[in-house]
């Protein structure tokens, strides 16, 4: 690794792309920055800080709910690390109670992890009707259980999101979620508008995956989607091309109220690094061009990277770069609680990724500075 002072073409700081920020590397570390004139050595590209996914459910062959274990999370991400995601939080979906609690014990013994910002759990508690590839049997109103097991991750200092409806909660547990630290996310729902406003009154402050699995907006019934989009509160979406429509998306940014805070989800699955098939549930999942499947041909996690979730929001849904990479770095960072990886400054070069001029990734700042073998 070559310490020095370093200008890349452009770098983006966390809200915006500046084009005079040289970057100056000591032991692997940007120890400072200088948007004044300094000597520096040119770098082709843009420098961002690596990418944060706060809904994966698997990579690299692994599916969370298959091994719930801290080695389990490592090697999800892992996988997703070679694809410029620095920070995940695992996702564990539907299923047995006895699933959940091995994730939470999983989740407190890789703390440690940077890699790893805590647990994502979504479901059991969600409306059957919106259920999805979740396993109908496992579905269960919101219960002291998972209170406890929240409640211990907490104490823990484990970073917790949870995925409800509102039809499967009363408000008094949301509010109670909340007063924990966890984030609570609203998804998997048929909830009216209404319903969903109270839920959000008692302390739910996210949406999970606009648009899927949620009860629609139509001209008399906004159902969730109208009432997130109107809450100005924070909520993710897939861009994968198959779960969102492109022009959905670029309606849903213009749409969504002052204070709103969208951000890009993966929902990865194991295929991601890994092999194109897996089993969810004991049934076999299928990559169909591009496509999870299930046996009837629904769709069942996506297969995508943030990487190429912003790139089609920027080619594909005609986002300006900037915004993409907020929604891929800087607002799922602030949202679970580490702002700090929306910056260059204090980071390992291992962190920071450099961009080609069509927002591809071409690796990351060591890579880039790594001496030519000759």
């Amino acid at each position: 690794m070559t310490d020095g002072w370093f200008k890349p073409d452009r770098v983006f700081d966390g809200q915006d792309i500046v084009y005079d920020m040289a970057v100056h590397v000591a032991d692997g570390f940007i120890v400072e920055t200088s948007r004044a004139p300094v000597p520096a050595t040119a770098l082709s590209g843009l420098l961002t800080p690596g990418f944060v996914d706060l809904q994966v459910n698997g990579g690299g062959g692994v599916l969370l709910n298959n091994t719930p274990t801290a080695d389990g999370m490592a090697r999800i991400a892992a996988a997703h690390r070679r694809f410029g995601t620095v920070a995940i939080l695992p996702t564990v979906i539907t299923d047995h109670p006895d699933v959940l609690a091995q994730a939470a014990a999983a989740a407190i013994a890789a703390k440690e992890n940077p890699d790893i910002l805590g647990l994502h759990i979504e479901g059991p508690h969600i409306s059957d009707a919106k259920r999805g590839t979740h396993r109908a049997e496992c579905i269960r109103p919101l219960d002291q259980d998972t209170l406890t097991i929240v409640s211990d991750l907490r104490k823990a200092g484990v970073a917790v999101m949870i995925t409800l409806a509102p039809e499967a909660a009363t408000p008094a547990q949301i509010t109670a979620l909340s007063e924990m630290g966890a984030i609570v996310s609203l998804g998997h729902t048929d909830a009216t508008a209404e319903e969903i406003e109270v839920a959000i009154k008692a302390g739910a402050r996210c949406g999970t995956h606009l648009f899927n699995a949620m009860s629609p907006m139509t001209s008399r019934a906004p159902g969730a989607v109208g009432a997130i989009l109107n809450a100005g509160i924070a909520f993710g979406m897939i861009c994968d091309g198959a779960h969102v429509d492109d022009r959905m998306f670029r309606l849903a940014l213009r749409a969504c109220a002052a204070g709103s805070a969208p951000f890009l989800v993966s929902d990865a699955m194991a295929t991601v690094g890994g092999e194109t098939q897996f089993t969810l549930y004991g049934r076999t999942i299928r990559l169909q061009e591009g496509r999870l499947v299930n046996a009837e041909g629904n769709l069942a996690g996506a297969h995508i990277t943030q990487a190429e979730g912003m790139r089609r929001l920027v080619l594909h849904a005609g986002i300006p770069l900037s915004d993409a990479l907020r929604m891929v770095v800087t607002t799922p960072a602030t949202l679970i609680g580490q702002p700090r990886l929306a910056h260059v400054l204090g980071r390992s070069s291992d962190d920071l990724l450099l961009l080609d001029a069509a927002s591809k990734v071409l690796g990351t700042m060591t890579q880039s500075l790594a001496p030519s073998k000759t």
